[in-house]
């Protein structure tokens, strides 16, 4: 809903007069919208005048600056601005070198347009139209399609176009041959609310999403069950690749669109989704654009744009822009290093030390026990999840295989001939950074000291090694955590099982022997701390409702040093080749 305003009525004026205050440095307020100021020195170029209705920011005064639009014309909200309007604009644009009008092709935006292109004609101002229709959804014949996002596409490249000191019939062919290689179609997630008004335009029934919606809250053709983001990929994705241009070549620009209402991380992840298809497609992805680029007020949804690249308009989709809404400056980032030369950099400067036989072999055991538990925490997922959902925010099953799907990768990844500090140390650093949270980095940081404690150079790793290297886990946890036996934490579990897995080995027992005997120490008291009342962590708050729920983060540990001990028996029965 749109909240804050004073008269709905004067909603669109009110927010461009603050818009202007707020850009006074770079434009221009007149009549009916918006001007660049002129950049000192600089030639005349053709004057690129957008627009339509207010709504879509930054469609459309804030692609207004240098390597964009000359001007822009703002109507009311959804509203065509009038003939008035677009002329006064055009007219404040205007250098010298002729006007270009573009807007999305809308009936009473082809109107006004239209009615003021003839009166500046007629006062001797060369006007052309160039008039966007993108929309693939909107009708079969590209003639009658609406103008969506790929407003901003067919937009920039005139913009570049008239930048570069193209004359007016150039900018004009640019902009038709960039609306003829531009496709776009969009989703609605939910309606979008005037101002003034607390009912949507338009609603999309609970469970679907509208294929194919318009900008000024026109309802998509068709409603569709909400579907994964990959399958909205899929979706989106095909549906583009089924008009594809007569002609057009493997290069695309793509827009992935924000509607006004759609988080960007929302964006970000379907963005993920989107590249692989168009890669698996054979399109070479030029310079993406992820955002909210056209808009409509607080409509949820999101539109994908592809515009089908040959050499010069990708010259001018790379090129320069500065506007309030849009910033492309290519020489910092020419500048960057790629990523790739970075990794083979940092690989080439990671020095693995040398390692023991015996480190090597402790090594390569905990590989199998990464691995191991990486399956277990996957399957458990869920279960942790709902544990953790009764006084916490339930995230503690995917932080964990988040954390230890990193950790898996790095182990695999790491040299062969790596002792176990080595290995463990790499697993620990990257389930903290893939992890975050409290118990990222707890299990980050346990895992190196577990490592560290047997170190690269240990002649042999027995089962007091290992017992050591077990309490050096935990004094990293209750280091770090500030947490105690009791608090109702993962050391409630922990604990004991150091305990007991001490005293076992100082009984005589194998490794496999005394840890399958600890863990279930370590199961039991994580059932035990059902009883008991949280301390510290976000739980706390939630006391009263944690109580009747083990941890989660001692049922997890449980859970893990469970599956560890069932590897070490398992390798203990291949080394003495019996059957398991």
């Amino acid at each position: 809903m749109t909240t804050i305003h004073d008269d709905p009525e004067d909603f669109a004026d009110d927010q461009l007069a603050g818009w202007l205050a707020l850009y006074a440095d770079r434009v221009r307020g007149v009549h009916g919208g918006v001007v660049a100021l002129p950049t000192e020195g600089a030639d005349r170029q053709v004057a690129v005048v957008v627009g339509g209705g207010s709504g879509h920011y930054p469609a459309f005064c804030g692609v207004v600056g240098p390597g964009f639009a000359t001007g822009a014309v703002v109507g009311n909200v959804f509203t065509s601005p009038s003939a008035a309007q677009v002329y006064s604009v055009a007219k404040a644009a205007d250098q010298g070198r002729g006007v270009v009008l573009s807007f999305g092709n809308y009936a009473g935006d082809t109107m006004n347009f239209g009615l003021a292109a003839e009166r500046l004609r007629a006062e001797g101002i060369d006007t052309r139209i160039v008039v966007v229709t993108d929309d693939v959804a909107s009708a079969d014949e590209v003639a009658r399609r609406r103008g969506i996002a790929g407003d901003f596409a067919v937009f920039k490249a005139m913009g570049a176009a008239a930048a570069a000191g193209s004359d007016l019939d150039e900018v004009e062919r640019v902009g038709t041959a960039a609306n003829a290689a531009t496709r776009t179609i969009g989703v609605a997630f939910s309606g979008c609310t005037m101002p003034g008004t607390t009912e949507p335009l338009f609603s999309v029934p609970d469970g679907h999403l509208g294929l194919g919606l318009g900008i000024h809250g026109e309802p998509g053709i068709q409603d569709v069950p909400v579907l994964p983001a990959r399958e909205l990929a899929t979706l989106l994705v095909d549906r583009l690749l089924a008009e594809r241009p007569e002609g057009a070549g493997p290069r695309v620009a793509p827009i992935l669109n924000g509607l006004g209402d759609t988080k960007y991380e929302e964006l970000f992840l379907l963005w993920g989704r989107v590249l692989p298809l168009l890669e698996d497609a054979g399109l070479e992805v030029v310079e993406p654009e992820v955002g909210e680029l056209v808009t409509s007020l607080d409509m949820g949804g999101c539109s994908l744009t592809l515009q089908f690249l040959d050499d010069e308009l990708e010259r001018y989709w790379r090129a320069d822009a500065y506007t309030p809404g849009y910033r492309k400056v290519a020489a910092p980032v020419a500048a960057l290093v790629p990523a790739d030369a970075v990794a083979e950099a940092a690989a080439e400067a990671t020095v693995v030390p040398d390692a023991t036989d015996a480190s090597r072999r402790a090594a390569e055991t905990a590989r199998e026990a990464v691995v191991a538990i990486d399956v277990l925490l996957r399957e458990q997922e869920e279960t942790l999840g709902r544990i953790d959902a009764v006084a916490g925010d339930g995230d503690h099953g995917r932080g964990m295989v988040k954390g230890i799907g990193a950790a898996r990768r790095a182990v695999e990844q790491a040299d062969r001939e790596a002792g176990v500090a080595f290995v463990l140390g790499r697993a620990g650093e990257a389930w903290a950074a893939s992890a975050g949270g409290t118990s990222g980095v707890l299990w980050g940081a346990a895992l190196e000291a577990f490592g560290r404690a047997l170190g690269d150079d240990a002649e042999h790793v027995g089962p007091s090694e290992v017992v050591a290297a077990a309490q050096a886990f935990a004094d990293s946890i209750v280091h770090l955590g500030g947490a105690s036996r009791g608090d109702k934490t993962l050391l409630d579990a922990l604990l004991p099982f150091v305990d007991q897995l001490r005293s076992s080995v100082d009984d005589g027992a194998d490794l496999a022997t005394a840890w399958r005997s600890a863990a279930r120490v370590a199961v039991e008291q994580a059932d035990a701390t059902a009883d008991l009342r949280p301390k510290v962590g976000r739980a706390r708050p939630l006391a009263e409702k944690s109580v009747g729920t083990p941890d989660a983060g001692a049922t997890s540990m449980g859970m893990v040093l469970t599956r560890v001990g069932e590897l070490l028996a398992d390798r203990a029965r291949r080394r003495e080749g019996v059957d398991a």
